[in-house]
């Protein structure tokens, strides 16, 4: 997993003062269709998304229209998302080694 603080990046949401954190899984193929597991998470609440399918699988405290919105943030920014997922090593991420960025 690819660990993000959406404070930093755009699609900042804001939650009762603490910011949200977004995690992006390495690449998996289902059907034959590469995806990818986002979750969002601001140590009360957390979600999960899975892209390129753009839609919540799990949600535990966020209300409808937050949900709609980490939606919307998902199909906004779902090509650069599946850029950093297509660029994580699995086998790098299990080890807990941090790839060297140019």
């Amino acid at each position: 997993m690819e660990n993000f603080d959406l404070g930093t990046h755009k699609g900042r949401r804001e939650t009762g003062g603490d910011e949200l954190k977004m995690s992006v899984s390495p690449v998996f193929i289902k059907d034959g269709i590469k995806k990818a597991y986002v979750s969002f998470s601001d140590g009360y609440r957390e979600a999960e998304g899975v892209i390129p399918d753009c839609i919540i699988k799990r949600n535990r405290g966020f209300n409808p229209e937050e949900v709609s919105q980490l939606k919307d943030y998902l199909k906004n920014e779902c090509p650069e998302l599946m850029k950093i997922a297509d660029r994580i090593n699995v086998m790098d991420a299990f080890m807990g080694r941090k790839k060297d960025t140019p």
